[in-house]
């Protein structure tokens, strides 16, 4: 099979390897040879992958070796990593006078030299075990236009109506009820479950009988009392209901039959597979979007043989259908149609075929990206700008492109994901950015392909493998000792460390965060949401490999060392909620390769020669600073700000001059900024004319916005697309130069009374 994560590993280190600014760096410090030794060895193992892999099941020593070579791959990665560190540093080489670069010559070419002489060994053992090597051609499906969206839509399902009518009458029946009533819908994985709850969820008839809906997610540790609570504070976060009784309807969906008798007050319905012809017609609206008539009647034959290997699961359905959409070539359907894949042997639990399939047929470079999302606990909702950026802090996006910008390239590996079928249930989050989380069935096919790469740690007495480059702890309030993550055996070379809570005020040991910066020198990630300790350590500038920090929502910490700012190649830093955090460091501006900065402060105003000389920064998120009345008057330094956020800055007076200078900005947000009034004096010379040309303008809860501010978007005439507006009291008009924006394409005006005029 085509689905060996270390093939893909292997295929990125060589081409790190052989990029061009790489070979010169290498060629500059006299390690050129080194270097195309390690890249000529890798391609030969590269070729006996394939057959290793199939042998691992079967051959220990083979298990082995592997091991050994998944190991020397990822130092290699440390290696090159380490020379781009090194590139960085020399950019801000005042700030890092004590840099010996003799020094560091020396350090990477003994490292090389061990990396080499670790092959050497590689290459050695596997003529024991008679691989034999291959060229490798990948089958890769390409599509003649991308898709933006995931085909899977509560509003176009197929064939579950009646199923739906009736788990609605039944809820209907209970409305006047005084007890719990809890109505499972049991199945196998890829059946629709959820998909059909969504349908209950989403019809009229519930909206209409039942004041209060909530859909709320749980994990497969399944304690009744704990589901109960959490569907009870999803509906008042800000209180705990932990000994009330409840009067809700509750539906819910399982595989399993013994939740299902758990939890249920009535009969389960036990959802069938789907209708052949209701799968065909399925297959080809994913396919083919409902022109099936028009197409070749090959390939509707074709169709209906794959459609039948699916057995009525319509996730096996949507996913093919979905892989084959725009696609023309019959050979690529009969590809699939034939696929060895489907002789295996398929136990009820077992990833679906399908599945497979549809990851075989990725590109490699969306193979490890798909791989490393195996890190989330199933059902834990992320945001797409945090999944980009944790592919970007692991080396997973790589543009040749100079003009490419990365956000842009991994957005489009999220949508191509999105496009078949590996994410699901998506909304609009506070500042526009997409949550979603991955279906469970993609999860375990993420899972089972990762071969230990991730962990996530339950228990104090868990073991980790030596392999795993992937530490979470996504439940640490149910870890008894508080100092847990210092007694575990965590590989040195671990590149993950994050706490996927979602629970504040879980009080972290600061001996554990030193441990962090002093046991494990190539940690990529540091999340460290939700966690309260009073101090960042100094030793969290020798981080050097380090790219996304998170101390989101800390409520602790009051100050972060000024050491903070040699971590150059950080391109995440959020410390949003840290309502303590008295200022930021003083050397903000080295932290040459931030792109991405979220901050909560106490300062009353941002000075400038700070945010505004950081000239890679992409997304800038202020808010929830109750004391900020002033930003930094040099805005204009961000040449390349896409997205500005300014939320809950209660305070916060005017904005600068400069912010009209910032020639990329493309979307603003102003939200609950109680005192901002938007009046500017209109500057004598060009450069207090507007420059940047915006595509979303979000305007909310803001009482001193009487007068629409134009120059706002005066540069947008051609560009804007959405403009939202809500909770201005004191709003009098719109702008009449709306009028003339032809791009435009959503107005939402929610909640302001003084509005007289229509401009559309």
């Amino acid at each position: 099979m085509a689905d060996s994560f270390l093939f893909i590993i292997a295929e990125g280190v060589l081409e790190k390897l052989g990029s061009l600014a790489l070979r010169e760096f290498f060629l500059a410090w006299g390690l050129e040879t080194e270097v195309e030794t390690i890249r000529e060895i890798l391609g030969a193992i590269q070729a006996v992958l394939l057959e290793a892999e199939q042998q691992r099941p079967h051959n220990h020593a083979i298990e082995f070796w592997l091991g050994k070579l998944q190991d020397v791959l990822y130092d290699a990665e440390d290696v090159v990593d380490e020379f781009e560190c090194e590139a960085l540093r020399r950019k801000v080489r005042r700030f890092f006078s004590s840099s010996n670069p003799l020094a560091f010559r020396f350090r990477m070419g003994h490292k090389l030299k061990k990396i080499r002489e670790t092959v050497d060994e590689i290459v050695a053992l596997k003529s024991k075990f008679g691989l034999t090597e291959r060229i490798f051609d990948r089958h890769v499906i390409h599509r003649k236009k991308e898709m933006t969206h995931s085909f899977v839509d509560a509003c176009n399902v197929i064939g579950r109506e009646q199923a739906r009518d009736n788990i609605i009458e039944m809820l209907v029946q209970f409305v006047d009820g005084e007890n719990v009533s809890v109505i499972p819908i049991v199945g196998i994985g890829g059946l629709g479950k959820t998909t059909l709850a969504k349908l209950v969820y989403n019809d009229q008839r519930v909206i209409s009988n039942f004041e209060m809906k909530l859909w709320v997610c749980v994990s497969d540790v399944f304690e009744l009392e704990k589901v109960i609570i959490k569907i009870l504070n999803s509906a008042s976060p800000c209180q705990r209901y932990m000994d009330l009784d409840i009067d809700h309807k509750i539906v819910i969906t399982t595989r399993s039959k013994r939740v299902a008798e758990i939890m249920g007050t009535v009969s389960a319905h036990n959802l069938s597979l789907l209708p052949h012809q209701d799968c065909l017609s399925l297959f080809f609206k994913c396919a083919c979007r409902g022109q099936q008539e028009k197409q070749n009647p090959n390939l509707k034959r074709i169709g209906e043989e794959i459609v039948r290997k699916c057995k009525g699961v319509p996730l096996a359905v949507i996913t093919l259908g979905s892989l084959l959409y725009s696609v023309t070539d019959e050979r690529e359907w009969e590809f699939i149609r034939d696929n060895e894949i489907w002789k295996l042997e398929q136990k009820e639990d077992d990833i679906l075929p399908a599945l497979r399939l549809s990851y075989e047929h990725l590109p490699s470079y969306l193979k490890r990206c798909f791989v490393y999302c195996s890190i989330f606990p199933k059902d834990y909702e992320f945001t797409e700008l945090q999944l980009v950026y944790l592919w970007m802090a692991n080396g997973l996006i790589e543009s040749s492109n100079e003009n490419q910008e990365l956000e842009d390239v991994g957005m489009r590996y999220f949508k191509e994901l999105c496009s078949r079928c590996f994410f699901e249930d998506f909304s609009e989050g506070a500042r526009g950015i997409v949550n979603c989380k991955m279906h469970d069935l993609m999860h375990d096919l993420a899972l089972s392909i990762s071969r230990n790469e991730c962990s996530v740690v339950m228990t104090s007495t868990q073991q980790i493998p030596k392999s795993v480059r992937h530490i979470f702890f996504p439940y640490p309030k149910s870890l008894s000792d508080q100092d847990l993550p210092t007694s575990l055996q965590i590989p040195q070379t671990v590149r993950t460390i994050s706490f996927l809570n979602r629970t504040r005020g879980w009080i972290c040991s600061e001996r554990f965060i030193k441990t962090c910066c002093l046991r494990f020198p190539y940690l990529r990630v540091l999340d460290l949401a939700f966690l309260e300790f009073q101090i960042l350590p100094k030793r969290i500038g020798d981080l050097k490999h380090l790219k996304y920090l998170s101390l989101y929502g800390n409520c602790l910490i009051n100050r972060l060392p000024n050491s903070i700012c040699k971590l150059q190649s950080l391109q995440v830093l959020i410390l949003t909620l840290c309502y303590k955090l008295q200022e930021l460091p003083k050397d903000i501006q080295h932290m040459i390769n931030l792109r991405w900065l979220t901050i909560t402060t106490k300062q009353k105003y941002l000075p400038t020669g700070g945010i505004g000389c950081l000239k890679a920064l992409r997304f800038l998120f202020i808010s929830w600073c109750d004391n900020l009345e002033y930003l930094f008057e040099d805005m204009q330094g961000l040449k390349k700000l896409r997205s500005l956020a300014i939320t809950y800055c209660r305070s916060l007076k005017s904005l600068p001059q400069s912010i009209k200078c910032l020639t990329a900005l493309d979307t603003l947000r102003i939200d609950a900024c109680k005192n901002l009034d938007f009046t500017m004096e209109e500057g004598e010379d060009n450069q207090c004319l507007t420059q940047f040309s915006l595509q979303k303008l979000v305007l909310i809860d803001l009482p001193k916005l009487a007068e629409f501010p134009e120059w706002l978007i005066r540069g947008s005439t051609n560009s804007l697309k959405v403009m939202r507006i809500g909770e201005c009291d004191n709003l009098r008009e719109l702008p009449r130069c709306l009028q003339n924006m032809s791009s435009l394409s959503e107005l939402q005006i929610i909640g302001c009374p003084q509005l007289n005029n229509d401009p559309i």
